[in-house]
C-alpha cells in the first residue's frame, strides 16, 4: 500500500521534512488532504506537540471545498478548528499570491494538496507562488507528496509557450506532465529558477506506472468537479472544453466526461468521433440538462466520453478530436469562450489551457490529429531531458 508525504511525517516527525521540534507552520490543505483512514492534514497536525500549527492557506474551493470553480475563496477562519486561513484564491490575480504579513511568525508553510496530473489545475500555479513568497521571507516550504492519479508514464499534448502564461499554466510543461507534486516542485525550484529552499516528504510504495485504484487510498474529490479517479483520466482533454460555449458537463453527475449544447445531435458527433478509431476510449450519444454552469436548465445533446483502456487512453488528443467534430456540425453557434478567464481578459481562455494560439486555428481549419500533435513534437521531446533530472520513483 502507498503511504503518502503526509503519513510519512505523521511517522517520522518534524525532523523528516526538515523542520525544528515546535516550529510554527502554515498548511495549504483542501478536502483531499487526508490519509489512508480518512484523517485529515489540519486535525493530524493540529494535534502535534512537537509542531505548531498556526495558519492555513486555502487554494481555488477552499479548505474545506465548497466553492464552485472560479468563485472567490472568503475564508476568515476554519469552520472545525478556528485555526485563520488566508484565501490565496480572491476576486483578483493580486490574491493568488501570499503577501509578506500572511508568512510573518511562520517558520515553514507545508503543502499537502492532491494534484490531477495536468498543467492546468490551479493547484501548480498556488504552489509555485507559495514558493516564491517563502523564498523572499526566508521560509521553508515542505511539500507532502501524493501520487499523480493519472499515473507517472504518459506525457501529452503541447508545452506552454512564452506570452501565453496565467493561473492556468505558468511555464513551459506539457499538459499532462506525468509527474508527482513534489517531482513538479523541483522542477519549477531548479530549471524555472524559483530558488527557495525546498523540502520533500516523498511517498512510500508509489510506482509510476499505478493507477490510483492500485494505491490502497481513499479517493476524495480535491473539487466539487473531480468525483473520480475517472474524471481526472479525462482531464486534460476535458478541461479544454471551459474554453468554449459547450457544456462541459459540470452541474449534471458526470462533469467533464459530458459535452455537449442544445444545437449539437449527439448521435452525429458520436457516430464521427467512433470513425477516428481513437485508442482506449468509446462516445456514447447522450442529452443531459445541466443544474448550473453553461446551459443551466437547458436540454443538451452531445456524447459522453467512456474511457475503457487507461494506459491506451490519450485525453488530449480524444479531446481535441471532439472539439473539432463539435465546430464542423455547426460552425455559426459553436463559439470560444470570450469572456475573462482566471483573470485573463487580453487572450482567449482555449488559448492559455492551449497554451499557444495556433492549435484553435487547425481545430477551425479541421486538421487531424496527426498535424496537430506535429506542432508540439519538438518541443515535447525537449521538455523531457529536464523532467527526467527530478523524478523521485521508479516504474
Amino acid at each position: 500500500m502507498v503511504r503518502t508525504g503526509l503519513e510519512r511525517l505523521v511517522e517520522v516527525g518534524p525532523k523528516g521534512a526538515g523542520l525544528e521540534p515546535g516550529a510554527r507552520i502554515g498548511l495549504l490543505a483542501h478536502p483531499a488532504s487526508v490519509d489512508s483512514s480518512l484523517r485529515h492534514a489540519v486535525d493530524l497536525l493540529a494535534s502535534r506537540r512537537d509542531i505548531r500549527l498556526v495558519r492555513l492557506f486555502a487554494p481555488e474551493h477552499g479548505v474545506r471545498g465548497e466553492v464552485q470553480d472560479m468563485e472567490p475563496v472568503d475564508e476568515r477562519a476554519d469552520a472545525a478548528t478556528g485555526i485563520p486561513v488566508v484565501s490565496l484564491y480572491g476576486s483578483d490575480v493580486h490574491s493568488l499570491r501570499p503577501r509578506a504579513e500572511h508568512l510573518q511568525g511562520l517558520d515553514a508553510v507545508v503543502y499537502d494538496l492532491q494534484d490531477v496530473g495536468t498543467r492546468y489545475y490551479t493547484f501548480v500555479a498556488t504552489l509555485s507562488y507559495v514558493m516564491e513568497a517563502a523564498r523572499d521571507a526566508h521560509l521553508l516550504v515542505v511539500v507532502l507528496d501524493r501520487p499523480n492519479p493519472i499515473g507517472g508514464v504518459a506525457v501529452e499534448g503541447p508545452v506552454l509557450k512564452p506570452g501565453f502564461e496565467s493561473f492556468v499554466g505558468r511555464y513551459p510543461i506539457p499538459v499532462r506532465h506525468g509527474m508527482t507534486t513534489a517531482e513538479l516542485a523541483a522542477l519549477m525550484n531548479q530549471e524555472f529558477g524559483i530558488g527557495c529552499d525546498l523540502r520533500v516528504v516523498a511517498m512510500s510504495g508509489w510506482l509510476r506506472g499505478m493507477h490510483f485504484e492500485d494505491t490502497g487510498l481513499p479517493w476524495v474529490a480535491p473539487s466539487p468537479n473531480m468525483p473520480t479517479p475517472d474524471t481526472a483520466r479525462v482531464y486534460p482533454g476535458a478541461c479544454l472544453v471551459e474554453g468554449t460555449n459547450l457544456s462541459e458537463g459540470r452541474g449534471t453527475t458526470r462533469p467533464l466526461e459530458l459535452v455537449g449544447a442544445p444545437w449539437l445531435d449527439g448521435n452525429r458527433l458520436a457516430a464521427a468521433l467512433r470513425e477516428e478509431g481513437l485508442p482506449g476510449v468509446l462516445f456514447r450519444a447522450v442529452s443531459f440538462r445541466p443544474m448550473f454552469h453553461k446551459h443551466a436548465g437547458a436540454s443538451c445533446h452531445g456524447v459522453q466520453v467512456h474511457m475503457t483502456e487507461s494506459d491506451r487512453f490519450r485525453p488530449f488528443d480524444t479531446y481535441l478530436v471532439l472539439l473539432r467534430e463539435a465546430i464542423r456540425q455547426d460552425r455559426k453557434r459553436f463559439d470560444w469562450r470570450r469572456d475573462p478567464y482566471e483573470f485573463v481578459t487580453d487572450r482567449l481562455a482555449i488559448d492559455l489551457l492551449l497554451g499557444r494560439s495556433d492549435l484553435r486555428s487547425l481545430l477551425e481549419a479541421g486538421a487531424s490529429i496527426e498535424e496537430m500533435r506535429a506542432t508540439w513534437a519538438s518541443d515535447l521531446a525537449t521538455f523531457m531531458d529536464p523532467r527526467r533530472t527530478v523524478l523521485l520513483y521508479g516504474d
